[in-house]
């Protein structure tokens, strides 16, 4: 049997991630301070024998009795832009001290590390789409830098056991993605939007909605990390949906699907928010034999559905 370690397990994509390993016949701990993550989202998966919970700061570092670790996923970061700026200093520890113990397990076990990265390494790009090999323009002391910098800094960090330590790592480059388990405080535009659809609340647009992003419902996200995981692929490789969407389009859907009559407000844009973000997914595509199945429409309505589900428990 397969042993995964998922570091972050009980947030939005790693409790995704833990479901469907535990589906796949691995035996899988998870590791989670549940600063932002929920015991609840893999609640569930906790009556099977094959899924164990361990409370714990994995930037104080990781405690696991295991004679055998074949994987180690690190999704252990704050992802959310209200909290990861409002914890500047925790989201800079998960992405240094953390990844080291993430690192120093990983070695330990002779495990393949594969570390989540982000597509904000790209910061607000100048490229369209985004190849792994473009660089990005990243504001290093900007309000969002704790967060882009700890991943711009992990890439390094890994490459360079990489080379040194001859660490077994794969790094996928995360776009925006969206599903199931979502907060309704987690900020990031899909939660909001459809939170203040379903609460009859006006949708805040921050700038005039002609800013895109590309959206990549969860599934078809660990899809792709479980494929990566397997694979001999080396460097960052980009995950995400190449089909770009402006906000205000996202916005409108988001009504139509919910059947919400609320109407659409526009605030400010906020500093260093990126203008266009879209992935090149070429490799992936070619290395991977990945890209996204499911469609922005049906991925947002399973999630309006979830969201209601959850008003009514």
């Amino acid at each position: 049997m397969t042993v995964s370690v998922v570091l972050g397990g009980a947030g939005f994509i790693g409790s995704h991630l833990v479901q469907e390993l535990v589906k796949s016949g691995n035996q899988v701990h998870v590791v989670d301070d549940l600063s932002s993550g929920r015991l609840a989202n893999i609640e569930s998966l906790l009556i099977d024998k094959s899924c164990t919970f361990h409370h714990a700061d994995i930037s104080e570092g990781i405690e696991l009795d295991l004679k055998r670790i074949d994987y180690v996923f690190n999704l252990a970061s704050p992802a959310s832009p209200p909290f990861y700026m409002g914890n500047r200093i925790k989201t800079l520890r998960a992405g240094s001290f953390g990844l080291d113990n993430a690192i120093k397990l990983a070695l330990k076990s002779d495990a393949c590390l594969i570390h989540a990265s982000t597509s904000e390494v790209y910061g607000d790009p100048e490229m369209h789409p985004q190849r792994e090999s473009y660089w990005g323009n990243v504001n290093p002391v900007g309000e969002r830098s704790c967060y882009d910098e700890s991943k711009r800094f992990a890439e390094a960090y890994c490459v360079a056991f990489e080379a040194e330590r001859q660490l077994r790592v794969r790094m996928p480059r995360i776009f925006n993605t969206y599903g199931p388990r979502l907060s309704p405080s987690d900020g990031r535009v899909v939660s909001n939007f459809v939170y203040q659809a379903l609460a009859g609340k006006p949708l805040t647009i921050f700038g005039d909605g002609s800013q895109t992003r590309s959206f990549c419902f969860i599934d078809d996200l660990v899809r792709g990390i479980c494929a990566l995981a397997r694979s001999e692929v080396r460097g960052p490789i980009n995950l995400g949906n190449p089909n770009e969407t402006t906000v205000l389009e996202l916005a409108h859907a988001v009504l139509e699907i919910a059947a919400s009559a609320s109407e659409i407000q526009l605030l400010p844009l906020p500093s260093d928010d990126p203008v266009r973000r879209r992935p090149d997914i070429s490799r992936a595509k070619k290395e991977l034999s990945w890209e996204p199945r499911i469609s922005l429409t049906d991925g947002l309505q399973q999630t309006v559905e979830w969201f209601r589900r959850m008003e009514t428990k």
